[in-house]
């Protein structure tokens, strides 16, 4: 099979994966922690920003991906939007098919 835009797989995170996405995740929180404007939306000073919010991400974890673009018709390297638990995605590019992390595979049906 080969990836289409729109298709759901299996992506499995690296180490560098992890760890920028908890950045990501923690940089956020030390923003609210030190943030003293108001947060609520539409309100002067407000600061926009968006919340990434989740669970710990781990090498090794598998998250469903959403292909969002396909180089080469015939090759299985993509780009995705990998759907994280919790308010936020991961933008992984230039992924090939595979197993372990760094790679995205096809769900399996059952």
């Amino acid at each position: 099979m080969k990836p289409t835009i729109g298709r759901i797989v299996h992506y499995t995170l690296s180490q560098q994966d992890a760890d920028a996405i908890n950045k990501r995740r923690a940089d956020f929180q030390a923003f609210r922690s030190n943030f003293s404007g108001p947060s609520d939306p539409g309100h002067a000073g407000a600061d926009g920003h968006v919340a990434h919010i989740g669970n710990h991400a781990a090498e090794g974890d598998v998250y469903a991906a959403v292909v969002v673009r396909v180089f080469h018709p015939e090759t299985t390297t993509a780009n995705l939007q990998v759907l994280l638990d919790g308010n936020d995605t991961y933008w992984a590019t230039s992924r090939v098919e595979g197993e372990g992390p760094s790679y995205w595979a096809w769900p399996e049906r059952v």
